[in-house]
C-alpha cells in the first residue's frame, strides 16, 4: 500500500511557507518515491475542505498521512477523524472558531496577495468541522512550543493528551527548529 502525505498550511499561509517548503525538500531528498501534496487551501473553511478532498480523490486506494500546522492542524484532525489514519500536528488550532472571531473583516494573504472577507458564516463553518472527541483508532503526534504567541498550547495538550505529545519550552507559533523533527516525523507517519 502506497502512502500519500498531505501537508496543510495554516490561516494566512500557503504552500510557500517555511515549514511547507522544508517538508517538501526533505521528502525530495530522503523519500523521492513518496507522494506529497501541499495544496493551496482556500481562505474559507468549506472551500479548504474541498481542496483537501480533491487531493484525496486523486489518490484512491492509498493510505493518507497528514502534517498540519496551526489551522492546518485543525483541518488535519477533521480529516483523520473522517477517514482514520495518522497525523503530525504542529502548534495546532484547537478552537479556531473562538480565535478567528476577532479576525472578522478584510484580509490579504501575504503569500498569494489574495484579498478575502472573513465573515461570521465562516466561523460557523469552522464550528461545524470541530471534532469534540477523537476516535481511539486515530494516531496523532502533536508538536507544541509553550511560547506560541497565537495559540494557547495547553488547549492542544488537553485535547491530544492520549496521543504522542512533544512539548518544548519557549519557541513561537511558527515552531522554531521544525526541520530537526522531519526525520522522526516521517518515520512516525510511514509506519503502520
Amino acid at each position: 500500500m502506497q502512502y500519500v502525505v498531505i501537508y496543510l498550511h495554516g490561516f494566512l499561509s500557503s504552500p510557500q511557507s517555511q515549514k511547507a517548503t522544508q517538508t517538501l525538500e526533505f521528502v525530495r531528498t530522503n523519500y523521492p518515491d513518496l507522494t506529497i501534496e501541499i495544496p493551496e487551501l482556500a481562505n474559507y473553511p468549506k472551500e479548504a475542505i474541498k481542496n483537501i478532498e480533491l487531493c484525496i480523490a486523486k489518490h484512491k486506494g492509498k493510505k493518507f498521512r497528514f502534517i498540519g500546522s496551526s489551522l492546518g492542524g485543525f483541518l488535519s484532525t477533521y480529516m483523520i477523524e473522517k477517514y482514520t489514519g495518522k497525523a503530525v500536528l504542529i502548534n495546532p488550532a484547537v478552537r479556531p472558531f473562538e480565535l478567528l472571531g476577532d479576525f472578522l473583516g478584510e484580509h490579504v494573504n501575504p503569500y498569494t496577495q489574495q484579498a478575502f472577507l472573513l465573515e461570521n458564516k465562516h466561523i460557523d463553518e469552522l464550528r461545524q468541522l470541530d471534532t469534540a472527541t477523537l476516535k481511539p483508532t486515530s494516531d496523532y503526534w502533536v508538536l507544541l512550543q509553550t511560547a506560541d504567541e497565537t495559540l494557547d498550547y495547553r488547549q492542544a495538550e488537553i485535547k491530544y493528551q492520549d496521543y504522542k505529545l512533544s512539548i518544548e519550552q519557549g519557541g513561537d507559533h511558527s515552531f522554531q527548529g521544525f526541520q530537526r523533527f522531519l526525520p522522526e516525523i516521517f518515520r512516525f507517519l510511514l509506519q503502520d
